[in-house]
């Protein structure tokens, strides 16, 4: 009698946190990618790779931006703000170090999405370690 809303629930579930898991994975990638700009600084073709490596970050960070402006997002109205000024510091940091690249500049980026990777892992492994407590 129920399995239709809970197949739908679990969809659902599976659903978001497959997307939480895209995003982390897509944020450790482009950070990866920024370290390593900074593990070939000062070889040839190492500013072409960080300019790379920056336009990415950049798309994704992009992605995000229109996502937490939206008025279906689903995230509370704070940390959306929260979240949209911190892409505003990754945007002028971006900007700054396809200017002026220099490699102590890069490591704000990766920090950051390595964080937010981190904190979107842990949120999509919530709901499976509360299943099973159920």
């Amino acid at each position: 009698m129920f399995n239709g809303p809970r197949r739908a629930y679990d969809s659902g579930s599976r659903t978001a946190s497959s997307g939480r898991e895209l995003e982390a994975a897509a944020l450790s990638r482009a950070a990866r990618q920024l370290e390593d700009c900074q593990r070939i600084w000062g070889e040839p073709g190492c500013e072409e790779q960080l300019s790379q490596a920056l336009r990415h970050n950049q798309r994704l960070w992009t992605f995000f931006q229109g996502e937490w402006v939206s008025p279906e997002c689903s995230l509370p109205r704070s940390l959306r703000v929260n979240l949209l000024q911190l892409s505003r510091f990754v945007d002028r940091r971006t900007f700054a170090l396809l200017s002026e690249p220099n490699r102590e500049g890069i490591q704000a980026l990766v920090g950051i999405n390595r964080q937010l990777a981190d904190g979107l892992s842990t949120r999509s492994s919530e709901p499976a370690s509360s299943e099973a407590a159920a």
